[in-house]
Formats: C-alpha cells, sequence, structure tokens
C-alpha cells in the first residue's frame, strides 16, 4: 500500500485542511494538527517545532505525551533527528532511535521515531513534525508518506492562519496609527508630546522600552529627553556630544540602525543607551522633517531578537508621526506667540489712537484760544511784569500746538510703509498664520479667491490685523468647532473700483442689542474682550479709504465685509 491508497489519508487530511475555517489561533491549530497526527499513525507521543527566526534554534511549539517542560527544549540546527531533519530539509524514518546516533533523548520509552519538515514555497523550513513510538519498527515507509502528506497540509493550513493572523495584524497596526495621529495632533506642550510618542510607540511594537532622542543641530548633541519602560528606571544623563553616541549612526545615515544585543562587551561604555540591564536588542529610527533631523526614536526588546521588514516600516511610521506632530507643536508654540504679539500691538495701536483723539479733540479749543489771544494784542511797556507773562503765555501755546502737532504726525500711518499688495496672496498668507489654531478648533476654512488679480495700496501689516482680528473672533464664537469661509469679489461703487472679503462664520452670532455698536470702543461681548478689536479694524480700514461693515448676524453665523479700493 502507498500513501495515495491508504484509507487513512482523506479522512486526516481533511479533518486539517477543514481547521482553516473554524480556527483563528494558530497555536490551537498546531495542537489540533498534532492531535491528528498522532491519532492517524497510532503514535505514542509527538511534538511539532517551530523554527525561531531570532536564535536560529527549534522550538517545540506543541507537544502529546511528552514530559511537561518539554516546551522548554530547543534544538540547534542539525541536533537530533528533528534537527537534522530542518537542517537538510529531508523526512527521516528511524526504527530504531538506539541505534541512530542522532537521536536525543526526551522520553526514555521512545523505540522508533518519524519527522518531517514543514516547507514553505520558496523551500523555507518553517519547522518538523515528529512522532514517536514504544515499539521497534513501530512505523513504516507508508506511515512516512502519509507523515509527509500531513506535514505539507499542515504547512498550508498554517501559513493560511499566520497571513491571516498577520493581517488582522496589521489592521490593528493601522487602527493603532490612526488613533496615536489623532493623538499627537492635540498635544502642545512638548514633553507631554515625548511622552504620550514613547508610551504608544512601546505599546504598538510590543518592546521592553522606547526612548525619544532629541538632537541639537547647533550644539551636536543627543538628548534623552523621554524614556517609557516597563520598570520605569531612571533616565541617564540629559545631555552627549553626538560623537560619543552609538545612536549616531541614524544621524549621519538617516536610516535606521539595529543592534543585536546592547548588553555584549562591546557596548558596555556607550553613553546614550538606557541604564536597564533587561534591555537587548535595538531598533532606531531617525525622526526627520522636511530633510531637517530632529532626532531618534528608539524601541528596544528584553530578548534576542531580530526585527522583520514590518517592524522596521511601523518603527519609521511612528517616527514620520512624531517628527509632524513635533513641528505642529513648535508651529502652534509660534502661532500663540504670534497672537500674544497681535494683542500687544493692538494695545499699542489703542493707545496710538487713543492719544490722537486726545489730541486732535485739544487741537481745535487750542486754535481757538490761540487766535484769541493774538486778537487781545496785549502790549505791556517794558518794564512792566505782564510783559513777561505774556511772552510765555505764547510761547506755552506754541509748545502745546506743536505737541499735538507731533502726536497727530506720529499716529498716522507712514505713507512709505503703504505698497501695493495682490489681495488673494495676501489673505493666503495670513490664513496660514492662523491655521493650527483653527486645527485646533476643529475649524474648516475655506477660502474662494477672486477669479482675477486683485490689487491693492496698502499697509500689509494693518490690513493683516484687521483680518486675524476677524478671524480669531469667528473662532471665538465657535467653541464646538465649525466652519469659515472667505469670498473675495470685486464690486463698482460709482467711479471707482473696490476688493470686497466677506468673512462668513457658522457662530451663534452677535446678541441683537450690540450690532448697531460693534464698533464703537470698549463694547465687547465677551468677559474676557476688551471692545477694541474692531473699532481698531474700523479705523484702519477708514484710514485706508476702506470700510468695514456688518452684513448679516444671527443664530447660524456672521458676516463681516471688508472693502478696499482698487489700484487704478
Amino acid at each position: 500500500m502507498d500513501a495515495v491508497n491508504d484509507p487513512r489519508a482523506d479522512r486526516a487530511l481533511y479533518r486539517i485542511s477543514s481547521l482553516a475555517g473554524r480556527i483563528d489561533d494558530p497555536r490551537e491549530a498546531l495542537t489540533a494538527i498534532l492531535t491528528v497526527t498522532i491519532e492517524t499513525l497510532h503514535a505514542f507521543s509527538g511534538s511539532i517545532s517551530l523554527l525561531n527566526p531570532d536564535t536560529g534554534k527549534l522550538e517545540i511549539d506543541v507537544q502529546h505525551g511528552l514530559f511537561t517542560d518539554a516546551d522548554e527544549v530547543t534544538l540547534r540546527l542539525g541536533q537530533g533527528i528533528t534537527g537534522w531533519v530542518a537542517f537538510h530539509g529531508r523526512p527521516q524514518l528511524v526504527t530504531n532511535v538506539a541505534a541512530d546516533p542522532r537521536y536525543v533523548s526526551i522520553r526514555k520509552e521512545v523505540r522508533s521515531e518519524m519527522a518531517a519538515p514543514m516547507v514553505e514555497i520558496g523551500g523555507q523550513i518553517l519547522g518538523v513534525i515528529n512522532v514517536d513510538s514504544d515499539r521497534l519498527g513501530g512505523f513504516d515507509e507508508v506511515d512516512l508518506a502519509l507523515l509527509i502528506r500531513i506535514s505539507e497540509e499542515a504547512t498550508a493550513v498554517m501559513q493560511r492562519l499566520w497571513q491571516l493572523r498577520h493581517l488582522k495584524g496589521k489592521a490593528r497596526q493601522l487602527e493603532s496609527l490612526i488613533t496615536i495621529g489623532q493623538s499627537l495632533v492635540g498635544k502642545l506642550e512638548q514633553q507631554e508630546l515625548f511622552d504620550t510618542i514613547t508610551r504608544d510607540a512601546r505599546i504598538i511594537t510590543n518592546t521592553r522600552a522606547c526612548g525619544f532622542y532629541l538632537y541639537n543641530a547647533p550644539r551636536d548633541t543627543l538628548s534623552l529627553i523621554s524614556l517609557t519602560t516597563a520598570a520605569s528606571p531612571p533616565l541617564p544623563a540629559p545631555e552627549w556630544a553626538v560623537s560619543s553616541c552609538l545612536l549616531s549612526a541614524a544621524l549621519h545615515t538617516r536610516r535606521q540602525i539595529e543592534f543585536l544585543n546592547i548588553q555584549s562587551p562591546e557596548f558596555r561604555d556607550v553613553v546614550d543607551m538606557p541604564a536597564d540591564t533587561t534591555l537587548r536588542s535595538l531598533l532606531a529610527a531617525p525622526v526627520i522633517y522636511e530633510n531637517e533631523v530632529i532626532g531618534v526614536l528608539a524601541v528596544f526588546t528584553d530578548h534576542i531578537h531580530r526585527f522583520n521588514n514590518d517592524e522596521k516600516r511601523l518603527l519609521a511610521a511612528l517616527a514620520s508621526l512624531g517628527a509632524v506632530a513635533l513641528q505642529n507643536s513648535r508651529l502652534y508654540s509660534r502661532v500663540f506667540q504670534s497672537e500674544e504679539s497681535l494683542r500687544k500691538n493692538e494695545q499699542l495701536t489703542t493707545l496710538g489712537l487713543l492719544a490722537a483723539e486726545i489730541a486732535h479733540e485739544i487741537r481745535n479749543p487750542l486754535t481757538v484760544i490761540k487766535l484769541l489771544f493774538g486778537y487781545l494784542d496785549l502790549d505791556f511797556p517794558n518794564e512792566d511784569p505782564r510783559r513777561t507773562d505774556v511772552r510765555v503765555i505764547s510761547e506755552k501755546l506754541d509748545q502745546l500746538e506743536a505737541i499735538v502737532s507731533r502726536v497727530l504726525n506720529f499716529a498716522k500711518a507712514p505713507s512709505s510703509l503703504h505698497s501695493r499688495w495682490t489681495l488673494n496672496d495676501m489673505i493666503s498668507d495670513t490664513v496660514v498664520l492662523i491655521r493650527l489654531k483653527l486645527a485646533q478648533s476643529k475649524i474648516h476654512l475655506r477660502f474662494e479667491p477672486s477669479p482675477q488679480p486683485v490689487v491693492v495700496e496698502v499697509h500689509k501689516g494693518q490690513i493683516q490685523q484687521v483680518l486675524l482680528n476677524l478671524l480669531i473672533n469667528a473662532t471665538q464664537a465657535m467653541n464646538d468647532g465649525g466652519k469659515i469661509m472667505i469670498r473675495c469679489v470685486t464690486e463698482k461703487r460709482g467711479e471707482s473700483d473696490f476688493a470686497l472679503i466677506d468673512i462668513t462664520d457658522t457662530g451663534h452670532g452677535i446678541p441683537e442689542e450690540l450690532r448697531a455698536h460693534i464698533f464703537d470702543s470698549f463694547l465687547s461681548g465677551r468677559t474676557d474682550g476688551t471692545g477694541l478689536g474692531l473699532a481698531i479694524a474700523k479705523r484702519i480700514m477708514l484710514s485706508h479709504y476702506g470700510d468695514i461693515t456688518l452684513l448679516e448676524s444671527g443664530p447660524t453665523g456672521t458676516t463681516l465685509r471688508l472693502a478696499l479700493p482698487l489700484v487704478n
């Protein structure tokens, strides 16, 4: 009888092939395969050993009938009959193990043994299926042929299960990366961001520890600013020269680096490794944003491990997410600084405008006083003390007039700062300044530029101040997110052409009782507002021979319109 005609084959192969549709867990499937094999071949014991890619050794994954600790047995390739089969990729039938010098005894009652390799397409050895008998000659060539067919079917089933498990793992990793990316976007404080990156990276890579090393290009130093481990040992010294760091290779080559065992003697004096003697293998990826090296993200295992390509791609993706998140944090910090600077400039502008108003109000009565004083034509003799008083009064009136003139001239924007700008570009530049604040506030901004170039002659900084003020007001009116629309068109007004900029938000609107007075000084609908922003915006627009008006406002949103004359 041969294996093709063996009545045991069909049932055994069917039972094994059906596992792919019934079982998801590979270890459970291996256990079922071994059970089928032992029952079909009437074996007394058996095992399935898989090749560990990290150690290059065979490790018993499942066993039946062996001693309790058999799972801890490992064999080098070529060691024992099982190791010989794995090394040569050929099945073996040993009718008397005592006469075979390759045999390594695991259970003393064994008298005969069979082993067949599990070989994937392409010739790669995955493992070995081994069965034992307590009788001499317990197996024959027909049994060996059947074991080979069982091994082939088992390999196909396990590959499908491993692939399915791999795909599910990939799906989970993708979901985790998306979640991590969404989480990192909201981290604005840098230390919190670094700690989140290392914590999430350690979890998703299933490693012992993860560290973020920040690179300081001007000083050419590296510092471990965040370390997340299972044991959380203390951080080492905060900063080192790059030339003395093991991770310098990742910085210089801008590629991932891998070390199999950082506890070996040649790494004993490395300064940038965590002070944790349980750490073994290291994989590090450079953190790069727009060709600028920001730092290094490194993961550590607590056992000797060779990182595969999937793990390397995963760490590279995490490093890229970290780079974008860090850059986002830095830019957002700059936005906050710009906003603070804008508010300070707004206060200074307000003081200047108030000073100009006061000076303007003083100048009129001062002019009247000076004229009336001149009309009095007071002329006293030289020896009369009142002659000196008249002279002093006249000098002080001239001095007051000069002070008022200087204040008014200072309050005016120098005409040399006015220049021609394309309005679409100016609005786009302003949107860039506030885009991170919009993202943080979950606000979507849409800009519809004018279909043709629109040129205005303005003080760019002042017009951008107006735009920023309106956009910030809009974000503060949408606490739960929303939309902002900026639309730019042109309109003929009499003999002049004007550019119209409509800014529409989906906020809660302006209270009806405030709408007629929103451009008045010191009027604010917010408890933390100064009531100066729109008043200043109004004055700036009027100083440019334009205007700002409220088109409409209600529970569904507000629209403000800016008008600027076009360059002829």
